[in-house]
């Protein structure tokens, strides 16, 4: 027979044990890049952060700011139902990661006369990385 602090002890293991094993098969249930902090999770957090108040990845689902859904290879300012600013719709190019990345950086030196006000820019090139990695995903 155990003295109750030993059965006590051994409860305690047991709970932990549990624990554990529940958290590890929660983790392989969201799949193997979940349980490393995969590049996904910080991008969109990154894009949550920056971009989210007014646009949105969710096709259709136009805000302050067109949906960008597939937003890589689109033409500038093409995007059906959405009001673009002239500048926009005569950029004459697509959207790629380079363009991207210059544009969140510095919208004016990219589109002269867009719609982005007042959004000035996203100076960490890291997070814009995180942001484009993200927006890559949404096909």
């Amino acid at each position: 027979m155990l003295l109750p602090s030993v059965r006590i002890a051994a409860l305690f293991i047991s709970v932990a044990a549990m624990a554990v094993s529940t958290a590890a098969v929660a983790q392989e249930a969201k799949g193997p890049a979940a349980a490393q902090g995969t590049e996904g999770d910080t991008g969109q957090q990154a894009f949550n952060n920056a971009c989210r108040t007014c646009h949105m990845v969710r096709e259709g689902d136009n805000r302050l700011g067109p949906n960008l859904h597939k937003v890589i290879g689109r033409k500038a300012g093409s995007l059906p139902n959405y009001p673009y600013s002239s500048a926009m719709k005569e950029a004459g190019f697509a959207w790629d990661g380079e363009k991207l990345d210059r544009f969140m950086a510095n919208p004016d030196q990219v589109v002269p006369g867009n719609g982005m006000k007042p959004y000035g820019g996203l100076s960490s090139s890291d997070e814009r990385k995180k942001i484009i990695a993200f927006l890559a995903q949404q096909r």
